[in-house]
């Protein structure tokens, strides 16, 4: 049985590890599918959506296989209104990457750790010590994470060419991982351009300004506003941004009403532990005409914006949808979509 205190988001031992990577990996595909099911991601869109998603995954799969054994660290899920894992975890987890020859090379031969493991569990008939089992596990850790795949707090798409006869040209894509929220966003900007065909020669450009201007949560209208400023030779027309999250589940704790739904649910076990739900935000703008800015010598053409447009989603499975029904129904009826069915999630419990 995994006790998770309400008052605590530490994930401090083996089976809580396997839980919370189980529940996110299975939340977070599910999201994919529906997504695509339900249209609110294009076809273009839905595959670098996946990717990022995908990249997420990697990175708690990453931290699971880094903690399972240590007795001196333990992974924080975040304690404000997300249920992912805490930023700084990300961090940690790619600076500790960048180091990963030096300690390699300080690691046991596998050979002489699988003897060692033999000689305890077949001649001693003794269990592995954890001191052990986290040798095996930095080895695992070391050897085949790749830096390159952690989800950083900025991650660049490429700029593809929109399908043909589609307005605007161009779609670029990034991601970020909000600290102030501790979330992740997915963004996708559609935009021309007027510089001919040096697109190319652009393009460490543009991936500079989004990474600088367009790498943390705030107004949407605003941060397409200082993209357009800083890019004179494209034409922003269409922005779009995903808020995934929060995650609802056992181990977060927020202010969320959702969130002490399901919490209150599990307590009175009226709710399996397993009991989830995801929120997903969508905002966009787009550009509806055009105003120039500068002196008279030096003009430049920028985009007017229009009133952001707010859509809010939950995924969950069908029992959790009519918990939420009862007792939090004004939220349920702001949403842009009725709830959204997802599967549930059972997960054997084990007494280990």
């Amino acid at each position: 049985m995994i006790v998770t205190p309400l008052d605590s988001a530490t994930l401090d031992s083996k089976a809580q590890y396997v839980f919370y990577h189980k529940m996110v990996d299975f939340a977070l595909k599910e999201l994919i599918v529906s997504v695509q099911n339900q249209g609110l991601c294009s076809t273009q869109e839905v595959v670098y959506f996946k990717q990022f998603c995908d990249l997420l995954l990697y990175s708690v799969e990453a931290m699971r296989i880094k903690y399972m054994y240590d007795d001196e660290d333990n992974m924080k899920v975040d304690l404000t209104d997300s249920g992912f894992p805490n930023y700084l975890e990300f961090r940690y987890l790619f600076n500790d990457l960048s180091l990963k020859e030096d300690y390699i090379s300080k690691l046991k031969d596998v050979s002489q750790l699988q003897d060692e493991f033999l000689h305890e569990l077949l001649h001693k008939k003794q269990p592995i010590k954890r001191e052990k089992l986290f040798q095996a596990a930095s080895i695992v850790y070391y050897t085949s994470v790749e830096q390159k795949y952690i989800f950083n707090r900025f991650v660049q798409g490429r700029i593809m060419e929109t399908p043909k006869g589609v307005s605007p040209e161009f779609m670029t894509s990034w991601s970020f991982y909000d600290v102030a929220h501790n979330r992740p966003f997915i963004c996708f900007m559609y935009f021309d351009y007027s510089g001919g065909r040096n697109l190319l020669k652009d393009r460490d450009k543009i991936y500079e300004v989004l990474k600088t201007t367009a790498d943390r949560d705030m107004d949407l209208d605003t941060m397409a506003y200082g993209i357009d400023r800083k890019l004179p030779e494209v034409h922003p027309k269409h922005i779009k941004r995903i808020d995934l999250g929060p995650f609802h589940n056992v181990f977060a704790k927020d202010e969320n009403e959702i969130t002490h739904a399901i919490l209150e649910g599990i307590a009175k076990k009226e709710l399996s532990l397993e009991s989830y739900a995801l929120s997903l935000s969508i905002d966009e703008v787009f550009s509806g005409s055009e105003f120039k800015e500068g002196s008279f010598f030096n003009k430049q053409t920028l985009q007017k914006w229009s009133e952001p447009i707010h859509q809010k989603y939950v995924f969950a499975p069908h029992r959790i949808i009519q918990m939420l029904y009862n007792k939090t129904p004004e939220i349920m009826n702001r949403l842009a979509k009725p709830p959204i069915q997802v599967s549930e999630l059972k997960i054997k419990k084990t007494t280990s």
